[in-house]
């Protein structure tokens, strides 16, 4: 099973190399989106997850629709419980910003307000190497900057403007 790596773990900081087009059909990047799924599957509070998160430096990351909806993420007739972005550009973002409370699935336990554009516009490739945009408000744009960010290597503590802790004891079940 994959894992995803904690802060401290190198990678996090790196700046992600972009994946070759011709590339991302090949059984090397399907691998490697096949571990991302598994291992977001594998988090209950998972909503998405970098390559960076599993210890490579790749600019790849995946949304889940259990999180983020087809109608909020405009879904794509055929595609499985995922959204993939590779080499994801942040094309857009509103003036507009917004306090949001942030987790990540690399900061166990810690949890912050970070100020985020509310509307961002990403373009990327999918999982077939076929080029997208995608503008969302919201859960989304948070999430397309929270992810574009683990590609540059920063995290949401590095930004938010208070962070706090709960331990797994202190975590409800709603």
């Amino acid at each position: 099973m994959t894992k995803i790596v904690q802060i401290g773990d190198t990678v996090l900081r790196q700046v992600a190399e972009e994946v070759p087009i011709s590339d991302i059909t090949g059984p090397k990047i399907q691998r490697i989106l096949k571990d991302m799924k598994d291992a977001l599957d594998a988090e209950p509070d998972g909503a998405a997850l970098a390559a960076p998160q599993i210890g490579l430096p790749l600019r790849i990351f995946i949304l889940s629709t259990k999180v983020f909806g087809p109608e909020s993420a405009h879904a794509i007739a055929g595609k499985d419980s995922h959204y993939v972005y590779i080499n994801p550009v942040i094309v857009k973002k509103s003036g507009k910003k917004t306090l949001m409370d942030e987790g990540c699935l690399s900061v166990r336990g810690k949890y912050g307000n970070i100020k985020r554009s509310t509307h961002a516009t990403i373009e990327a490739y999918d999982e077939q190497g076929v080029k997208f945009k995608r503008g969302s408000g919201g859960l989304l744009a948070q999430a397309f900057q929270h992810e574009c960010d683990h590609l540059e290597g920063k995290l949401f503590i590095d930004g938010a403007l208070d962070v706090w802790h709960i331990k797994p004891s202190d975590q409800t079940d709603d």
